[in-house]
């Protein structure tokens, strides 16, 4: 092997083993979590409805009816679903997180999950944080990654034949020969196959854990072009507070006119904002359940005045992009064939740290042939 080449080697060997475990976790997470609507949906009645012909009722109507089940509690968001899916209402209560859910045609209360507990939003939690707390997880996490992204650069040129008459025998997994064989082609074979979707699926990520490299990817793509309206923020006039509207009148305002601005949206989240000068804040989305389209609205939590309109097709194509990401992310930006690939990748992701390693013990545990000593006789 050559000197270039050993040099790699041992940069992916032992970067594997420095982020491996963290790797695995973060892949079996993300592995589990593309499909995590279509496991609630078939799990939990509750999360859809029969679609009536009739109008959904307006967020007043579900204010009132979760306060009136938590008195001392505060609304975070109202969230609809979409015709045939249930209204739902996040609800501050004693440091816990209520995700109540109503029938958003007639207000029937349907169920009350505890949200930070319930099973999926851990697995998010595994996904973001890797069993430590918050801020030192997000870290590792991000340095494993960008950890993984070099290894799967390196572990491409490793790979890649010297000869066009290997490329061939490279390109497919040896099922008959030795195990340790088998075990060799699926951490290179598969590796190369996935490793465009998992490179996309790691720098997706990190643009959304890293603020900055947002900043700069938002940057690039505008082509260096400033759009001070879509960052500038937003406040409600705290001139207004003595005369204000009811918090309630300010989300059925508000509801009525991204209805009429966003007709076909499907998708409304709306979060009334806690502090002050925070706005009621709503976005509509055409698709429910899917988050890169979106228009978005930002209105005086006093007086329902509609203080910004950013409708998806006036963005800029940095912040598109932006809007994009998530969905990138999860494989869903292309349907559900891009949550099977997002699935499949995630899950090579996951089996690479654990075949590399096997690979590693294989060769080490391979015992020398004795030499044999020529007879002198």
């Amino acid at each position: 092997m050559r000197p270039f080449k050993k040099t790699i080697l041992f940069v992916h060997r032992w970067l594997g083993f420095i982020s491996g475990l963290v790797v695995f976790v973060v892949s079996v997470t993300g592995c589990i979590f593309c499909f995590q609507d279509e496991i609630q949906d078939a799990l939990y009645s509750y999360r859809k409805v029969m679609v009536q012909d009739k109008s959904m009722l307006k967020p007043s109507v579900f204010l009132h009816s979760a306060l009136k089940k938590y008195p001392e509690g505060k609304v975070t968001s109202v969230l609809y679903f979409g015709d045939n899916r249930s209204v739902q209402v996040r609800v501050s209560n004693k440091n816990v997180i209520h995700s109540l859910f109503f029938n958003p045609y007639n207000a029937q209360f349907l169920y009350d999950q505890d949200f930070k507990s319930s099973f999926f939003n851990q697995v998010k939690n595994i996904h973001l944080y890797c069993f430590m707390p918050p801020k030192i997880g997000a870290a590792v996490r991000n340095i494993c990654v960008i950890i993984f992204v070099v290894l799967m650069i390196t572990g491409i040129i490793l790979w890649w034949p010297k000869r066009r008459s290997d490329r061939k025998r490279s390109f497919t997994i040896k099922w008959k020969g030795k195990w340790r064989r088998v075990n060799y082609d699926l951490h290179n074979v598969l590796g190369f196959y996935a490793a465009a979707f998992i490179l996309i699926i790691a720098l997706s990520g990190l643009n959304m854990a890293y603020e900055s490299l947002g900043r700069s990817v938002k940057q690039m793509l505008n082509g260096g072009k400033e759009y001070p309206f879509e960052v500038k923020k937003i406040k409600s006039d705290t001139m207004q507070t003595g005369q204000a509207l009811k918090i309630t009148e300010v989300m059925d305002l508000a509801y009525d006119t991204v209805k009429q601005k966003s007709a076909a949206a499907q998708m409304l989240i709306m979060i009334p904002g806690a502090a002050k000068s925070a706005t009621v804040s709503v976005t509509a989305y055409p698709q429910a359940l899917h988050f890169s389209h979106n228009d978005g609205y930002n209105f005086d939590k006093y007086n329902a005045k509609l203080l910004r309109y950013l409708p998806f097709g006036d963005k800029s194509a940095g912040f598109k992009f932006s809007n994009m990401n998530y969905d990138i992310h999860t494989g869903q930006i292309a349907g559900l064939a891009g949550k099977i690939i997002a699935f499949l990748a995630s899950l090579i992701s996951a089996s690479l740290p654990i075949t590399g390693l096997i690979v590693y013990l294989a060769k080490k545990g391979k015992k020398k042939k004795p030499v044999r000593l020529a007879s002198t006789l």
